[in-house]
């Protein structure tokens, strides 16, 4: 079996590249990157079962001609590229998967449905960390209430890395300017609202060793297809909330212009600041966990849920804990994303999610096997109070 790790060669891409050549699905892994140093770094990072490509996923052609043949594609390229790799994919007639599309991208997704049904294979968008992880958790400890009235995933993270800068990033940056400036999207009342991005702040008590952050809201992708996942719930609330160290200065670059793509004139030549930007943290080795320190970092998401079970109101917390992955050099956000996507495209190749269309993850990942694939490679989950087992899984 053969796997197509697109951005295999980045912060998340190369976690995924790496967890499923040494898993025991896949015999062929390629890691697809424009950037082809990288992509050699990261297959031979993975092993021998890994080999590397160089692709521009702008390149529909190419593209097509290197998924043609393969099991499943995981997208790790920057999310603005989503309907461009998930078209190809269709072409190839590949099952496809990505790690989310903020929200707007996300919803442009699901409109290729019939295409993906048509065509007999899957497509997934947001298998990732949040979201991803979030999702499927929050269907798990929804799946018995009777009503489900609001939900709000919380995000946290800490960094206890001795020597770390005060400044790096572990996810896209692209994607982290753009959710400190674009309007953060709200489900209330049946309906989407938008709010000012970096509002609503609270401090919020998260599982060690997170613990106390300081959240606002952003946006994300889950309120994008959580609301009609959880429609014969009733629900009627679904918000994102995310805090910790360094999303202050994310907000003070945004609000600077840095994330702008609209070029401006310096010394006859232009530029885009957010080109620069991305130029400038890679110089100064801002991108991942730098060189030569154990990374020991930690991220937690909580999703509380409020409802009826039995006629009662009811409270429920699904929550993720996640670690670093210190001897592959990855911090929390990075080994969470690669392993969620690894998980996923396993479970596609292994025939445990037999699905046709275009799918979020709370509708298509059995969240049993998903759990029990996390906690092997120690990431925690629980729902409290404990939710009865899930009902046997009707055929489709």
């Amino acid at each position: 079996m053969r796997a197509v790790v697109l951005g295999g060669g980045g912060l998340t891409g190369r976690c995924t590249v790496r967890d499923l050549a040494n898993g025991g699905v896949f015999d062929h892994v390629v890691a697809a990157d424009l950037d082809r140093t990288l992509a050699e770094a990261a297959a031979e990072a993975a092993g021998p079962k890994a080999r590397a490509a160089a692709i521009d996923v702008r390149d529909r052609a190419a593209v097509v001609a290197l998924l043609t043949g393969a099991d499943v594609v995981v997208n790790a390229v920057q999310y603005t590229f989503n309907l461009h790799v998930m078209e190809a994919a269709l072409e190839a007639r590949v099952p496809y998967l990505d790690f989310g599309g903020l929200f707007h991208m996300t919803r442009r997704q699901l409109a290729l449905d019939d295409a993906f049904r048509t065509a007999q294979r899957i497509a997934i968008p947001g298998l990732g960390q949040v979201p991803g992880v979030s999702n499927v958790l929050a269907m798990e400890a929804a799946h018995d209430l009777d009503r489900v009235d609001s939900i709000v995933i919380r995000d946290g993270w800490r960094d206890l890395t001795v020597g770390a800068p005060e400044v790096s990033f572990t996810w896209s940056p692209s994607t982290f300017l753009d959710e400190m400036i674009l309007p953060a999207m709200v489900f209330e009342g049946g309906a989407y609202r938008e709010y000012p991005p970096m509002s609503g702040a609270e401090e919020f008590d998260f599982a060690p060793p997170v613990g106390r952050t300081r959240l606002y809201r952003t946006l994300h992708s889950e309120p994008a297809t959580l609301p009609d996942s959880l429609r014969s719930k009733g629900l009627a609330h679904c918000e994102w909330k995310e805090g910790g160290p360094g999303i202050e200065v994310l907000r003070t670059m945004s609000l600077l212009g840095l994330g702008s793509e609209e070029p401006l004139e310096v010394r006859g030549a232009r530029v885009a600041p957010r080109e620069f930007t991305l130029a400038l943290l890679k110089r100064e080795k801002l991108l991942g966990a730098p060189a030569g320190i154990v990374v020991d970092d930690w991220e937690v998401c909580d999703i509380e849920l409020h409802g009826t079970k039995d006629g009662r109101p009811t409270v429920r917390h699904a929550v993720a804990r996640f670690p670093p992955r210190p001897d592959w050099h990855l911090t929390a956000t990075e080994y969470a994303v690669g392993v969620a996507g690894a998980i996923g495209a396993e479970l596609i190749a292994r025939g445990e999610i037999r699905e046709h269309g275009v799918l979020p993850p709370e509708r298509c990942v059995p969240p049993g096997p998903f759990r029990a694939a996390l906690a092997a490679r120690g990431i925690e989950t629980a729902i409290t109070p404990p939710e009865p087992p899930l009902p046997p899984a009707r055929k489709r």
